[in-house]
């Protein structure tokens, strides 16, 4: 053991450096690369520092082992309470909404409207659609199941749109974003219910003061909505994590992530096209006057991203 005790130690310090990066990148708001992307994989970071504290405990370096304690009780302020549902489900009328990234139109459309289908989706809120790839989806029958829409695709996957068992209103597109962003109105019999399908650009490659400048453009959309009374629905490829403070300042004037609400906690959902697991979870679904009973993280043949299905409750 005395051998190997110097490369626990590295290897500890290591660790505790990974932890002290990814608390410090969490907490403040600097729209710089060096910030943002260590913050994104801030869970595997600090999953490092698990792993560097039992080494250092192991070796007996204790004064490392708890600086990674101090670091990870920091962290678990924050990550505990998304793994805690918020109070007993809520009652009203049961809604399903299912949120997809289609990868520039290259998912398959028959796998996903079969999801639609066996699952029961009331609304479906989608990104990355290209006008081939809506004509693919009504090849497969969508229209059957979801047949009023507010869609604007574009070549190259730029594209996103809102489909609805109910009709479809007063829908727009958001002014200002790289990739579509839109949003309408749906009745699922308790009155209007303003719907957004959105899609901030990635801070990276895109220059991530682009990325910033986009968040706090839908931070700025989804206040001056919660200015109505009307409830609102929020599904997206955020492009953002817990971890991302532009992200958590969307989490104000009463919008939760329903997979807080449930306690469903921090679940990868991108990507899904290598030959290792998902590491970030960048899509979301908000809700502000809305109750939330379930998240399911499903996945979407030929995307890489993971679908997510959440069960709400409206009125």
């Amino acid at each position: 053991m005395r051998r190997l005790r110097p490369v626990a130690t590295v290897l500890a310090a290591l660790g505790l450096l990974a932890g002290v990066v990814a608390v410090a990148t969490s907490g403040v708001d600097i729209p710089r690369m060096i910030v943002v992307g260590p913050a994104s994989f801030a869970p595997i970071l600090l999953c490092c520092t698990v792993v560097g504290m039992l080494l250092a405990l192991t070796a007996r370096r204790w004064w490392v082992a708890g600086a990674s304690a101090l670091v990870l009780a920091i962290a678990a302020t924050v990550v505990v309470p998304l793994y805690v549902a918020d109070g007993d489900a809520p009652s009203g009328t049961p809604i399903t909404l299912m949120q997809a990234n289609v990868m520039l139109g290259e998912a398959d459309s028959a796998a996903l409207v079969a999801s639609v289908r066996d699952r029961g989706v009331d609304v479906l809120t989608a990104q990355e659609l290209t006008p081939e790839f809506v004509d693919a989806l009504d090849d497969a029958g969508l229209g059957d199941v979801l047949p009023y829409r507010f869609v604007m695709p574009y070549p190259g996957g730029a594209g996103a749109g809102i489909y609805s068992r109910v009709p479809v209103t007063d829908g727009r597109e958001l002014d200002g974003y790289l990739l579509s962003s839109v949003t309408a109105r749906v009745d699922l019999g308790t009155g209007p219910v303003r719907v957004y399908a959105v899609h901030p650009v990635p801070p990276y490659p895109t220059p991530t003061a682009v990325w910033a400048q986009e968040m706090s453009m839908l931070r700025d959309e989804l206040r001056t909505a919660a200015g109505s009374p009307e409830p609102v629905i929020v599904g997206g490829d955020f492009n953002a994590t817990h971890a991302h403070a532009r992200f958590r300042a969307l989490l104000t004037d009463g919008y939760v992530d329903v997979g807080d609400a449930v306690g469903a906690g921090i679940v990868p959902t991108y990507p899904t096209d290598k030959s290792y697991p998902p590491l970030v979870g960048i899509d979301h679904v908000l809700v502000r006057g809305v109750g939330a009973t379930s998240r399911a993280v499903v996945d979407i043949a030929g995307s890489d991203h993971r679908g997510l299905v959440v069960d709400l409750a409206l009125g």
